[in-house]
């Protein structure tokens, strides 16, 4: 995506993603990068780190309607990488969910057609594929909102997609971290022997986004074909000299994730490294525009085991990088 002379927002941008997101495009001829967060600290961190004229800092939350209205004003493109996306917290604080995940992505959309923004691309996340747990279903009511807001639109010039994967390594809250505070103890928990995940790096999430920015007409869920890993191979690569101790699934958690089911399969088309997932309707597109691709017959689904592509022990240390 050429991002020279553009305003580029990102919400929740002192985040994992967010903050190598800037990195990557501040390398680039873009106008101007702002910050769109609630924590005002690690804005003040990320503006010691990040020392360039081209950003702005904007304290407000995506549940304010109002404040996204201001902060979009001459923006050309929105990331909104903004949410609440710890499943047991989720669970314990549902309504707070509700409120950052499908109310604020509602305001987001709202805002970005008020100002004529161009281009918007939300991070949705492998456990809103058929979700048991209220975070994957505020997430699936997220990525409707976005899709179905290419007819919002009207006839105005912002066009939605969205961008879907599976665990991204060494994130917060991911378990790398976790695994490696507790290796000195000389155990680590894993809920299930069988557990499997889609993995990716924050740079090959980061190189999908500004791919998909490029890519979208509007309406598309993105699918990158990213590696699956046991969680219990993880943590052997991480701690060889632990015992694993088997804690059983916690509530809302899977023993597997999914990116595309079976009955999103007939609307999905293939390319050589990503999938996608195609709107039933595109009404907004040009006559006769189509997104090209493979079909996949009806019964495909990409699920994290059954993919045929699983990190060796030499590719998660690869990973894994200082956490190995």
């Amino acid at each position: 995506m050429d991002m020279s002379g553009k305003a580029v927002l990102i919400t929740g941008g002192t985040g994992s993603f967010g903050k190598k997101f800037v990195a990557r495009i501040l390398k680039s001829d873009v106008r101007k990068v702002i910050v769109f967060s609630r924590d005002e600290l690690k804005q003040y961190e990320m503006s010691q780190e990040f020392r360039d004229p081209r950003i702005r800092f904007f304290i407000g939350d995506v549940r304010d309607e109002r404040r996204l209205h201001r902060a979009f004003d001459g923006v050309d493109i929105v990331v909104h990488a903004a949410a609440l996306k710890h499943v047991t917290a989720c669970e314990y604080n549902p309504f707070e969910a509700v409120r950052t995940n499908v109310i604020g992505a509602q305001n987001v959309i709202e805002a970005a057609i008020d100002r004529g923004v161009r281009k918007v691309i939300a991070l949705s996340t492998d456990k809103a594929a058929s979700p048991i747990n209220l975070y994957g279903a505020t997430k699936l009511a997220a990525d409707k909102l976005f899709v179905a807001a290419n007819a919002y639109v009207g006839d105005k010039p912002t066009r939605f997609a969205v961008v879907r994967y599976g665990n991204v390594v060494g994130s917060r809250g991911s378990v790398i971290p976790f695994f490696h505070q507790l290796r000195e103890t000389g155990s680590l928990p894993v809920t299930d022997k069988r557990m499997t995940r889609f993995w990716i790096t924050l740079d090959q999430g980061v190189q999908f986004v500004l791919d998909s920015l490029a890519r979208m007409k509007g309406g598309e869920i993105f699918v990158p074909k990213i590696p699956s890993v046991k969680v219990v191979d993880l943590a052997r690569v991480i701690a060889p000299n632990c015992k694993v101790q088997y804690i059983g699934i916690r509530p809302g958690e899977k023993l597997h994730e999914a990116m595309i089911t079976e009955d999103d399969a007939r609307r999905t088309v293939e390319f050589d490294s990503y999938y996608i997932i195609t709107p039933e309707s595109p009404v907004w597109l040009e006559e006769g525009e189509t997104y090209g691709g493979k079909p996949l017959d009806e019964r495909f689904s990409y699920c994290s085991h059954t993919n045929s592509h699983w990190l060796t022990d030499e590719e998660i240390r690869q990973y894994l990088g200082d956490y190995a």
